[in-house]
Order: C-alpha cells, then structure tokens, then sequence
C-alpha cells in the first residue's frame, strides 16, 4: 500500500511559499509490535508550526529538512499489533502529515465520536480549546465584571477565551479583522464589544472607545501594534497571557518588528505579563477536558471550523494562517 507524505523542502525566508514543501509517495511500513497504522481523517495546521520551520531556538525542536512534517491528527486504526487500540478505534496525536501513520499505539489517544465531532477534538476540545483554558483561567484570572480583550478574537483559541470568560462573568471585547469574522462574535458567540482592525484609522482609539472602563485581561494572540495599543489602555493590576504573536512570525529581521516599551506600563499599573506554553499544563488535562466537554454539551461554548477539503492542500491551507483567511480552527479534511 503506497502512502503520501509531505516533507519540509526548506526553510521559510519571511512568509511560507510552495516551495518550501514536497510531496513524496513512499510505502506503507510494516508495524513492529505495539504499534498501530492510523489513517488520516482531518490535520491540523497551526501558527505555531511556523516557528519550528527555523533553526532558531525555540520551545520545541525545529522541523528537519527532507523529513515528513508533523501536526495534530484525528484519525482511524486500520491495522493494530497492539491490545491497547482495535481496528476501528479513532485516535489522536502529533502525527506525520501523510495519508498514513504506523505508531506505537502509546503515543495516541482515543476519542469517543459519539460525544461530539471527530474534529472537535483538533479545536474546542483539543489543543485549542486547553490553551484557551489554561491561558485565560490561571494567568488572566477573570473577574465577574471585568473587561477582558481577545485579540485574534475569531481564531480557534480567541474564540473560546471569549466565551469561557462570558461564562466567568466578564465583559469581552474581540479585536478581528473581517466584517464575518466580527458579525460572528457579535452575533454568535456573545461578545459585548468588537474592533475591527483593518477598517479603523486608529485601533487605539477604537479599542478606547470598546473599553471605558479600561482593560482588565488581554488575551494576547498576536503582538505588534495591536498589542500594543491594549498594553496602553490596562487597568492597575491587569493580567496579560501571551499565547501568540502571529503578526511576527514572518518578518525577516528585528527591525521589522519595534514598538514601545512596556515596561513602564506594566510598573505604572503593576500589572503581570506572562507567556505560555499548554504543554505546561499536561498535569490539569483531565480535569479542564472535563469542563470544555461539559460546557460544550450545556451550549456554552460554540466553536467554528474552516475544512479544507484534500491532502493536497495541506500546504495551502498552512499558507492561509498568514492571510486571516480561517474563521476558528484551520482544518484539513483527508479522508471520510
């Protein structure tokens, strides 16, 4: 049985072209005990995979050249020399992005598909939804009554910071920059106020006037001038969980990339800066599932998938990050 894969051809320069991926048709391996052979079903592609397609140093081991990239992946066991996992059994796992994958069975997780959508458990109920959680519970510590801002507000982990901090009884502002990505906040998921990036003269003022009382937490997706324009605009003893700076990924030098200073703000207000990593938290994983499942069951939460359809547009769709071109989690479809 013949499998197809994609390797990293070379690192990115700035943003990600086709070029920098390959697509190669090799065997099927034959399993070794313990292991299981997983078939694709939907792959995930994610901002922070951007990072590990560099050798600078960084939270995780960067991808190798001429080596199948890995990801997120919800799938099904076809064959299996292990009595942990049965022929049927959907799993998921940090997998190769190839139509098949032969693993140790260990190094996945089964998942009930009767509970919610298989891919559910690449967004709201995976690593998204944790880091939503994680990010937002034990750093931001909102408050009933609090103004918690959300950038990259309609992405897969904004979108449920969002709605977890509705339901600790916080006021939340979204920060998007499409008019579909803020009629869907707005709209469908609650939030009390929006700004729209691209089409304000000034996202400073716009996030003044969204704030009056000023900001509490800011969930930080993004970085650059957008951050910057919140960290301005915090309350004393405001909380900031640094989740991402999408709007960096790509540069090509530092000078590319300034802006001012915080530190005076955060002594000003004494407020707490803190980056994160979900893996962090593996201890807790049980337990905040256990909420993300309860609270999505109960209609809390609501989450919104972008499914590309075919294994060929993996690449495309990793491309499509950088454009702003998903609503909450980019996902690609395999297989049925």
């Amino acid at each position: 049985m013949k499998n197809e894969q994609i390797i990293l051809k070379s690192y990115p320069q700035g943003m990600p072209t086709d070029e920098n991926f390959e697509f190669r048709t090799v065997s099927v391996p034959d399993l070794q005990d313990e292991q299981v052979l997983v078939r694709t079903i939907y792959l995930s592609v994610d901002p922070y995979m951007r990072g590990r397609m560099s050798t600078a140093k960084s939270y995780v081991p960067p991808y190798q050249l001429n080596e199948v990239l890995k990801g997120y992946i919800v799938g099904e066991v076809v064959e299996s020399k292990s009595d942990r996992l049965l022929v049927g059994d959907k799993v998921t796992g940090e997998l190769g992005w190839q139509r098949y994958n032969a693993i140790d069975a260990k190094y996945v997780r089964k998942v009930d598909s009767t509970f919610a959508p298989l891919s559910s458990y690449l967004s709201v109920l995976g690593l998204t939804g944790l880091t939503a959680y994680f990010g937002l519970l034990d750093i931001g510590q909102p408050k009933e009554g609090e103004t918690v801002v959300v950038s990259g507000a309609a992405g897969a982990v904004g979108m449920v910071v969002g709605q977890i901090a509705k339901i600790k009884g916080a006021r939340v502002v979204g920060i998007a920059g499409s008019s579909s990505k803020i009629k869907y906040l707005e709209e469908e998921l609650g939030f009390d106020a929006t700004v729209n990036y691209k089409e304000v003269d000034n996202v400073r003022r716009a996030l003044k006037e969204a704030c009056p009382s000023g900001i509490d937490v800011y969930f930080d997706n993004v970085g650059g001038p957008i951050s910057d324009a919140a960290i301005s605009l915090l309350n004393d003893y405001a909380r900031i969980p640094v989740c991402g700076a999408i709007s960096a990924y790509n540069i090509t030098s530092l000078k590319d990339d300034f802006g001012p200073r915080v530190q005076p703000t955060l002594i000003k207000t004494r407020a707490l800066m803190k980056g994160f990593i979900v893996s962090d938290y593996a201890s807790k994983f049980k337990q905040a599932a256990s909420d993300l499942g309860k609270w999505l069951a109960e209609g809390k939460i609501k989450y919104q998938e972008t499914v590309v359809e075919g294994f060929e547009n993996v690449p495309n769709a990793f491309l499509g990050l950088f454009k702003g071109q998903n609503i909450g989690k980019q996902l690609v479809k395999v297989s049925e």
